[in-house]
């Protein structure tokens, strides 16, 4: 009896230290995120937002996941993350799911969709409807070893800055313009030889005339750039984007690796980015709006009725024409019509008129 309560014993202090080695194993197993990003975080809300979600993982995972970021250009340059995450260089990489369009064509609806959703709408789609799904399905379709995680949600843009005033759309042919997404092959369309340029090299473009106008991001992001410098109308509203989505990017074989209090601290953490870009991009672009004018001699101007119809009737063009030439880019925008059809009774009833 004295034996078999010995073993027992024996038996029961193997267990326990099995237990507590495990857990130290697991506290232990600690993830170090190499994060290349394609904004600059010295910019209002895109910066704001990255910083601030390096230290929120942090906090959330008591440190076993940290994420070390990069500057532009400093590990990758920005159109070379989606790659380089892919393939392991760098497990994890920040920026726009619109930049990876010369890649996957459905890529900028999750990205901006011209006439498209607001933030409010566009987050619906995306977590309740099919577009996290679909998200997912386009990178895996392409043979991209990487999960796509929303990590950060802007409001509306500023739809362009040029020298001179736009009344006509004869006014917008012969101009070189940079344009992102989908709103830039609206443009193309109307005459405007189009470029796509990372954020930190339209002030130098626009200062040695490689393109005469551009359009980038909020406000108080382009004022960061010093665009008003250069040109002095600043276009509105974004018709090209009303919500504007950022992208974490993590290298699939380390998603698979980590656990699920890690992958959580993570998954958390991005969905507290949507919320604080969203807030800090509502709350900052009056400022610099008044400032503009009031300093900086910006004149802001909201396009007519009839430029905002050449737009909507350029874009339901290019869109058929999109559909035609990529199935999936199809099977995207369908889903998201259909959604904002059904989403509609409630857009058009819930909302007072602003």
């Amino acid at each position: 009896m004295k034996k078999i309560i010995k073993s027992k014993a024996l038996l029961s202090f193997a267990m326990l230290a099995a237990t507590s080695i495990g857990g130290q194993a697991s506290a232990a197993n600690k993830v170090l995120l190499k994060m290349p990003t394609a904004y600059g975080t010295h910019l209002p809300v895109l910066g704001e937002t990255q910083t601030w979600l390096v230290d929120q993982v942090a906090t959330i995972s008591s440190k076993r996941v940290k994420i070390k970021l990069y500057e532009p250009g400093k590990l990758v340059a920005p159109f070379e993350i989606l790659d380089v995450v892919s393939k392991g260089k760098a497990n994890a990489g920040f920026g726009s799911p619109g930049y990876w369009a010369g890649k996957m064509p459905a890529s900028p609806l999750f990205n901006s969709v011209p006439f498209g959703p607001d933030a409010g709408e566009y987050l619906a789609w995306i977590y309740f409807g099919n577009g996290g799904k679909l998200w997912q399905q386009m990178y895996d379709d392409a043979g991209y070893n990487v999960k796509p995680m929303l990590c950060g949600m802007l409001p509306p843009e500023t739809s362009g800055w040029f020298s001179k005033e736009i009344n006509s759309p004869d006014d917008l042919k012969g101009l070189k313009m940079r344009f992102a997404g989908l709103g830039g092959k609206v443009m193309q369309k109307l005459g405007v030889s189009v470029t796509l340029l990372p954020g930190g090299e339209i002030f130098p473009s626009l200062e040695k005339g490689a393109i005469d106008a551009t359009e980038f991001s909020m406000p108080s992001i382009d004022s960061k750039l010093g665009f008003h410098k250069l040109v002095k109308y600043n276009y509105f509203p974004g018709w090209h984007q009303q919500a504007s989505t950022m992208e974490l990017l993590i290298n699939k074989d380390t998603w698979n690796s980590m656990d699920e209090t890690q992958q959580a601290a993570l998954e958390v953490s991005c969905r507290a980015a949507v919320t604080y870009s969203l807030a800090i991009g509502e709350a900052s672009q009056f400022k610099t709006m008044n400032d503009n004018v009031e300093n900086k001699g910006v004149t802001n101007v909201r396009w007519s009725d009839e430029m905002l119809e050449t737009f909507k009737n350029t874009w339901d063009e290019v869109a058929e024409e999109q559909s035609s030439n990529d199935p999936f880019f199809k099977v995207v925008l369908d889903d998201l019509n259909s959604f904002r059809d059904q989403y509609s009774i409630w857009g058009k009833n819930a909302f007072l008129p602003k």
